[in-house]
């Protein structure tokens, strides 16, 4: 038995990087992973493989609706349901083994099966204890249970994120519970894929917490592209007979009962963190109300020597989220300083049109008390959208009115995900609008649209 310098418990984007990086800064470190592959959910039944099915499905659009406009013409393709799940398996195969390798590279010891803390420094993997002087919990999360909802991911009718991904057929018709990034992405891949789509939310808005006008947006974009949006409902039930479900809810607005029918529904309402079976209240570890795993601002839990990260720990639940605490942690336990910027962390909706957004939204900049002054331009205005066929989103940047600071940025549009970190440097070199105004972007390039907008927080856009 060997006694390592650190445990990283959970091989996904957080544990992984995690250990790399105090691998890299001379630690003898060792990765906990009960899975036959390591990238955890985000590699193996989440982020990636969504990532597939969505370009699989975006490939199809383009056949169908754009490909004759552009003068390509030909029969249109159909979809060979197995072999698009083979495209997504591989897809997922390369990317995990790519982490074995760095695993060998960095002489990290892979520990095979499920870990649980038997007490500070001790962690137990099938019968074997584990010595180390440090331990990182990186358990990531799970998909959120519904009352009233049964998910079954193995019979495909009632399943949830990671059943949704390996559907045994396309199904004509899909009821997606909860109008949040994992349910609109997938909702969107299969009504690309022929499904009738109708999704469901409680609130009385989709994607919560985003900025109002690119909410309000992105269902028009969403609804044009053939999806149903029921709002302010709460589900109550899903029944599921001879193969088919019924999903009952009740309107929040007059207390109406109503029902729809599909061949399959996806339970979207959210993920909550993976902690059970570590036996925390047995070592102390104290949780928040919610489930989550209490750490300071060096990420240490009220245990000395054990650490958390990732969607184990407050905060968004997001894979670079988790890496970026990764690699901080990885510095502290290795006597430098860990550091994360949470004030700069992009997030990605992965449908087409791309949502992507950074720092303030113009409704949370205002409640702040600072005053602010918005800078929007359309893609209708650049000339690489429209080529594209992707001209119906915005740009959309806030900044601060006294310093021209900016706050944060909103983008709906082609390459969102691609475009957004261009702001996110920005912010973090504490740049103003004027700063990046003045930066020469490439012509025609669809990036234009954001030095448009933050001339439109000035002066004024050009082409606008």
């Amino acid at each position: 038995m060997s006694t390592y310098d650190l445990i990283v418990i959970g091989a996904g984007p957080g544990g992984y990087v995690c250990a790399i990086r105090a691998a890299q800064l001379g630690l003898k470190v060792a990765c906990v992973e009960g899975r036959e592959t390591l990238g955890g959910t985000c590699l193996n039944v989440g982020c990636i493989p969504s990532k597939a099915l969505l370009h699989a499905s975006h490939m199809l659009h383009e056949t169908h609706e754009n490909f004759e406009k552009m003068g390509l013409m030909g029969a249109k393709p159909k979809v060979d349901w197995d072999k698009m799940q083979g495209y997504k398996a591989e897809t997922v195969a390369g990317n995990t083994k790519g982490i074995e390798f760095l695993f060998k590279k960095n002489k990290i010891d892979w520990l095979k099966g499920w870990a649980s803390i038997e007490g500070a420094g001790k962690v137990k993997v099938g019968e074997t204890v584990h010595e180390t002087k440090n331990i990182v919990i990186a358990t990531g999360s799970e998909p959120a249970s519904l009352k009233g909802v049964t998910v079954d991911n193995d019979a495909g009718v009632v399943v949830d994120s990671t059943g949704a991904l390996s559907l045994p057929r396309i199904p004509k018709s899909m009821v997606v519970i909860g109008a949040g990034v994992i349910g609109l992405e997938l909702g969107s891949a299969y009504a690309r894929l022929g499904a009738e789509v109708t999704v469901v939310e409680f609130l009385d808005a989709i994607t919560p917490g985003m900025d109002g006008e690119v909410q309000k947006q992105f269902q028009k974009i969403l609804a044009k592209q053939g999806l149903k949006f029921v709002l302010g409902a709460a589900v109550s039930e899903v029944e599921v007979e001879k193969g088919k479900a019924e999903v009952t809810y009740k309107l929040r607005k007059d207390d109406s009962e109503h029902e729809v029918k599909a061949e399959c529904v996806l339970v979207a309402t959210g993920r909550r963190p993976h902690v059970a079976g570590l036996g925390l209240d047995k070592v102390g570890v104290a949780l928040t109300d919610r489930g989550f795993v209490q750490v300071d601002e060096h990420w240490q839990t009220s245990v000395q020597g054990i650490y958390a990260i990732g969607d184990a720990v407050p905060g968004p639940m997001l894979a670079h989220k988790a890496e970026d605490e990764g690699m901080a942690v990885a510095e502290v336990i290795a006597g430098k300083h860990g550091h994360v910027n949470y004030d700069v962390i992009p997030g990605v909706i992965y449908t087409t049109p791309e949502v992507a957004s950074v720092g303030l939204t113009e409704e949370a900049a205002k409640e702040s008390g600072r005053k602010v002054k918005v800078g929007k331009f359309p893609f209708m205005g650049n000339a690489r959208a429209k080529a594209l066929f992707q001209a119906e989103g915005f740009v959309k940047m806030i900044a601060d009115a006294e310093t021209d600071r900016v706050l944060g940025c909103h983008i709906i549009g082609p390459n969102a995900g691609e475009m957004i970190h261009e702001v996110c440097v920005a912010m973090e070199f504490g740049a103003s609008a004027q700063d990046i105004a003045l930066t020469c972007h490439a012509h025609p390039t669809c990036s234009e649209a954001v030095r448009e907008a933050a001339l439109a927080c000035g002066g004024g856009a050009i082409h606008a």
